[in-house]
């Protein structure tokens, strides 16, 4: 039984809803450096923000991550205007789940990169050799892998600092949860809490937000968001095989790597 193109569609098609974490329908640390510190080259002046062309240059591509499969996010990331939040404050952290870069950047661009693992189903011959309740085993299995959207954006002046500072400010702000909105469909995070960072770039501050779905239980959706001078680069992952196990995950650290190496 080879691999089924609606599992991975399903897993792909989930990363771009990540602001609600909208994956019900698919399955029925501290910071390095706190967005808000100072460096020191604080009182440095800003480069001019890379052209979206420059961007994608940087950005990772296919190849370029050892497990991965990288290539355009499926979907596409959604319009800046149509997420929304009860809370202006918390938009920061809706927008880094749906691969919007925070801020006012001046170009930007991303990128998805979903790991590759082999199907539990491949090695079935037909749906008898999965009963028993192997079959659903099996389709949770094959749907735990890390899917990543990265997300690289520049900005002029001290844009970075202070974009990345938002998102900071909003982590703390937000921990209460918040209720959010894309292109109409409503959700709500419980929680959200900082996480430890990869540690990569002059600043980072990583996540979590804990969505609340119902009869499915908590979800967790995990991001960060890195500056490496004055471009961010912001990774959002979701795997919807540990979210129905209840298995823990975090942002693909293979990914972040990558492309923090691009970045140097």
């Amino acid at each position: 039984m080879k691999r089924s193109s609606g599992v991975r569609l399903c897993a792909t098609a989930a990363v771009s809803a990540l602001s609600l974490a909208l994956v019900t329908g698919c399955g029925d640390g501290g910071s390095k450096e706190s967005g808000d510190a100072k460096g020191p080259d604080a009182a440095k002046p800003a480069a001019k923000a890379l052209s979206a062309a420059e961007l994608k240059k940087l950005i990772i591509a296919k190849g370029e991550v050892p497990g991965y499969e990288v290539g355009p996010v499926e979907g596409g990331i959604p319009d800046r205007g149509k997420v929304t939040s009860d809370d202006a404050k918390c938009r920061p952290v809706l927008q880094a789940f749906t691969g919007i870069a925070p801020g006012e950047p001046a170009a930007n661009t991303s990128r998805m990169a979903t790991e590759d693992k082999k199907d539990p189903t491949d090695d079935a011959t037909s749906l008898d050799d999965l009963a028993d309740g192997k079959f659903e085993d099996a389709i949770n299995k094959s749907m735990d892998l890390d899917v990543t959207v990265v997300t690289l954006a520049s900005y002029d002046g001290d844009g970075a600092e202070q974009a990345l500072k938002s998102v900071s400010d909003a982590v703390k702000a937000c921990a209460g949860g918040f209720s959010g909105e894309q292109d109409g469909e409503k959700g709500k995070f419980t929680k959200v809490a900082e996480e430890k960072s990869s540690g990569t770039g002059d600043a980072s501050v990583a996540f979590t937000a804990t969505n609340d779905a119902g009869k499915d239980g908590a979800l967790p959706l995990h991001a960060e968001v890195v500056r490496h001078g004055n471009t961010l680069a912001t990774y959002t992952t979701i795997n919807i095989g540990a979210m129905m196990s209840k298995k823990a995950y975090t942002v693909s650290a293979p990914v972040v790597k990558a492309q923090a190496a691009k970045l140097k």
